[in-house]
């Protein structure tokens, strides 16, 4: 009886388990966004207002109002868009993503 019950609930605790460990990644690259939203070169804020970032550029879209998702930072900082440059090359894959959970968090917290 009791071997059945531990069988049945494995894939939920597995699944909690699991979770964890991605909300971690997620928020560590949520903090590493944020860092380099304000120190890639040049800084993200120069262009665009974030609230979250206490950014006021004026060259950008307005992202607290844009919200965009993460697919489309990641699409927008690797191709570049409009007067914006593409920073393929210059931020690795990693520090791209981590950019575009912060800005899509960030934006949809506001």
């Amino acid at each position: 009886m009791y071997c059945r019950d531990f069988l049945r609930l494995l894939p939920l605790a597995f699944l909690f388990s699991t979770s964890h460990f991605v909300m971690a990644d997620e928020t560590s690259d949520f903090i590493l966004g944020k860092k380099l939203f304000s120190s890639a070169i040049p800084p993200c804020g120069i262009c665009h207002t974030l609230k979250d970032a206490g950014s006021e550029g004026a060259v950008g879209p307005i992202l607290d109002e844009l919200k965009p998702s993460q697919l489309r930072v990641v699409t927008a900082l690797n191709n570049g868009i409009g007067a914006m440059p593409p920073f393929k090359g210059k931020l690795s894959p990693e520090e791209i993503n981590a950019i575009a959970i912060y800005v899509s968090k960030a934006s949809a917290s506001n």
